[in-house]
């Protein structure tokens, strides 16, 4: 089995960043301009078709597996959102309960295989701890990014900023020998989704909540339009690895 994610490059790092601000700015338009109770049940059939279909696939493909990601972002929106607005859990509860379960995966993941090395995915038990993974790192950034922004009132862009700056620790700490790949890695990962996501909400949301107002339907078609031109860059004959590739590339 050929390695089916993206290759960790700054053209990764960049488009995943644009995918968790989509999956923001996209989950509040369709929320707002559609009943959530359809909404919701219909992008959930939207994942689990692409998981399906990323799942079943022999070898690495750029559009499928980019646009799982951002489905994956769109959906972790609305489910750490649904914890919030339907059930009334609050930001701190539902970002420790995300946690924990992000834990959890991480857990399961190395207690059951040698690694978690993203470029050591050869298998299809370990092409689903990563789906779940990514899954519940986006739904855990989500919660914690409104969670500063919003119970913390320190408001989007002062978020986006605190999260500029965490982000920029890891990827240190890594280059300076403190912090493993592995671990610098996910931490990174865990830390684009607020990332992407204060900054989109900033630019999308009214003066009145802080933001420059241009409309979460504007930005999340920008967005899509950014991200598609990246995606076309990323050629799948550039990312497949032979199934003995087993250590992951610096992040």
């Amino acid at each position: 089995m050929t390695i089916k994610v993206a290759r960790i490059t700054v053209l990764f790092w960049l488009i995943k960043i644009l995918t968790t601000g989509m999956g923001e700015t996209a989950s509040d338009f369709l929320n707002r301009r559609f009943d959530p109770m359809l909404v919701v049940p219909v992008t959930g059939l939207l994942l689990a078709g692409l998981l399906a279909a990323q799942i079943r696939s022999r070898d690495y493909r750029h559009w499928l597996y980019w646009s799982t990601v951002t489905m994956v972002a769109v959906f972790g929106t609305m489910a750490a959102d649904a914890l919030h607005v339907v059930l009334g859990v609050d930001y701190a509860t539902s970002s420790l309960v995300l946690g924990c379960t992000t834990a959890v995966v991480f857990a399961a993941w190395r207690l059951t295989q040698p690694t978690i090395a993203v470029h050591s995915i050869t298998t299809r038990p370990r092409e689903c701890f990563y789906w779940a993974a990514v899954g519940a790192t986006f739904a855990l950034g989500t919660a914690v990014g409104d969670l500063t922004a919003t119970t913390l009132e320190l408001g989007y862009l002062p978020s986006g900023v605190l999260f500029a700056v965490l982000i920029a620790i890891p990827a240190f700490a890594h280059r300076r020998g403190w912090l493993a790949t592995v671990p610098a890695f996910w931490t990174a990962y865990v830390l684009t989704r607020p990332l992407g996501a204060s900054f989109a909400d900033w630019i999308a949301v009214p003066g009145a909540r802080g933001g420059l107002g241009l409309g979460t339907g504007a930005v999340s078609a920008v967005l899509l339009v950014v991200i598609v031109a990246l995606v076309h860059r990323d050629r799948p004959g550039t990312r497949a690895r032979p199934a003995a590739a087993t250590v992951e590339p610096a992040a």
